[in-house]
């Protein structure tokens, strides 16, 4: 019987690894990864499931809490140390299986936001820096993670587009359960969505902070347009 397999992209081109290696802290370690990777096949299908019923239940799912350049967009935002993982999980236990295999060793600071956009649904481009307003001092982060909960049958649009100084270095359509690291540095943007249907996402901007700046990061807190429950 065949070992399950799953394809690693990368800016420098395509290969196939076996499915229990599929991990970046595994195969890149995270100063080595250039631009982007994508690993395919990433979870199982009613994980995947689980997932999209979960987030789209949520009391906090709404019209989204992000900046200006999210267009059309649903979501909601949670804030976290790597020293309160337990809480997150216990708070929201179908993240935990996203957690323990997206988040990188070297980061100690998350911001992990389910991101939903629709027909007419776009983000303009930016770097992400969405703990500054815990922390002015605060760098982009080290990487970016994101997991494709649900894409629709042929799509048109939506694809991530990543820039390094005005250059495009990838654009990325989005794969039902594809998993993508892209660096944190790098100017990006999701063009508009031209179908029906549900495009989902899971991302999470991952830190390594220094010491003074994990000091001004709540251990865990939400942002939510529904609702805000603040846990520190």
């Amino acid at each position: 019987m065949r070992s399950p397999v799953c394809k690693v992209s990368q800016a420098s081109g395509t290969k196939t690894v076996p499915a229990d290696s599929c991990f970046l802290k595994k195969l890149l370690p995270l100063d080595a990864l250039k631009y982007y990777s994508r690993y395919s096949n990433a979870f199982s299908i009613a994980y995947l499931n689980d997932l999209r019923g979960a987030i789209l239940a949520s009391p906090y799912f709404a019209i989204n809490n992000l900046n200006r350049d999210f267009i059309g967009t649903k979501g909601f935002s949670v804030v976290f140390q790597r020293s309160e993982i337990a809480q997150v999980e216990q708070r929201f236990p179908y993240f935990k299986p996203y957690l323990d295999q997206a988040l990188q060793p070297a980061c100690n600071a998350f911001y992990l936001n389910p991101l939903l956009l629709k027909e007419g649904s776009r983000v303009d481009p930016h770097i992400d820096r969405s703990l500054r307003s815990y922390c002015k001092t605060v760098e982009p982060p080290a990487t970016v993670s994101v997991l494709y909960v649900q894409v629709p049958a042929n799509l048109e649009g939506g694809e991530l587009v990543l820039c390094c100084h005005k250059k495009q270095v990838g654009q990325i359509k989005p794969e039902m359960n594809a998993l993508v690291y892209f660096q944190g540095d790098l100017t990006h943007s999701v063009n508009a969505v031209k179908t029906a249907g549900t495009r989902l996402s899971l991302v999470c901007e991952q830190y390594s902070l220094s010491e003074t700046e994990l000091q001004d990061i709540p251990g865990f807190t939400m942002e939510s347009r529904a609702t805000i429950a603040k846990s520190k």
